[in-house]
């Protein structure tokens, strides 16, 4: 019988976690496709060139290539990392949302791990950092290996964790409990319409407030300087230079669509999130 049980058990764990695979695979795609082109002004708009010198409003899926490749193993590896350290947090119910931040930003870190490199060849491509050389996402890999190494995608890891652990740290824990808020005064648990709207809201606050990151992300990863020749600037120092050297508004440079993208990105990834779990669990 305690065999049975714990069969029982393992398979349950087992299905959870496959579904917030799934799950997961389909937001981050879903959210990346769509919201693409906005993803591409916003980076145009923070890259140090300029936004007309960095294309403009011309080429906008520049890099999607990319991004068809890396979306949905990141977001599946997120979401399988969050999901896992939730349900099964030492940390007593009333530090839930100490234990939504804590998995939520381990499982940004895990994500990171395939974001990065597709973050890197999507924002070279939507800037046209290569110009002529680099027609395709992959062409911009193969210039990326053959000049920098490995290490070459994923220039920009630190400051990407940086950005996303205040981030999710922000949003996570806002959007479980906007959920939990709303169960109460519905009595029920929220539909997947009903937790797109909790995921836009605490999306929306937290990409405005994280703006600055974003932005030094960004320059960090368009630095096409050779870290072999001598000392990259600390993200301390590139923090500086922008402040001292373009004012306080850069460092908010693509703040209207970045909010804009992560609000209505937040309503999509984590709407057709639950959608998704919801379905494969009725």
């Amino acid at each position: 019988m305690g065999d049975t049980a714990s069969d029982d058990h393992t398979a349950l764990r087992q299905s959870t976690f496959y579904h917030s695979l799934s799950a997961g695979g389909l937001a981050g795609a879903s959210v990346d496709l769509l919201f693409f082109p906005i993803d591409t002004v916003k980076t145009r708009l923070q890259s140090a060139q300029g936004f007309f010198q960095a294309g403009g409003f011309n080429g906008i899926y520049k890099g999607l290539g990319s991004v068809v490749v890396g979306s949905a193993p990141g977001a599946a590896l997120f979401f399988c990392t969050y999901d896992t350290l939730k349900r099964n947090s030492p940390l007593p119910a009333h530090l839930a949302s100490v234990t939504h931040m804590l998995s939520a930003s381990c499982g940004e870190v895990a994500a990171c791990l395939i974001r990065v490199p597709t973050e890197v060849i999507k924002t070279r491509m939507q800037t046209s950092t290569y110009g002529s050389q680099a027609q395709s996402s992959f062409s911009v890999a193969r210039l990326v290996l053959s000049r920098e190494g490995l290490r070459g995608f994923y220039r920009g890891f630190g400051i990407t964790v940086m950005r996303e652990i205040p981030f999710t740290s922000l949003q996570f824990p806002m959007y479980e409990l906007l959920k939990t808020h709303y169960a109460r005064q519905a009595g029920r648990k929220p539909h997947a319409h009903e937790a797109a709207v909790c995921g836009s809201i605490s999306g929306g606050i937290a990409a405005a407030a994280t703006t600055p990151l974003d932005v030094l992300k960004t320059r960090v990863m368009l630095d096409m300087r050779d870290a072999s020749k001598g000392a990259m600037p600390s993200v301390l120092n590139r923090f500086k230079q922008i402040y001292h050297g373009e004012g306080i508004s850069a460092l908010f440079a693509g703040v209207v669509p970045r909010t804009m993208w992560i609000s209505a990105g937040g309503a999509v990834f984590l709407g057709v999130y639950e959608w998704a779990v919801q379905s494969m669990t009725k």
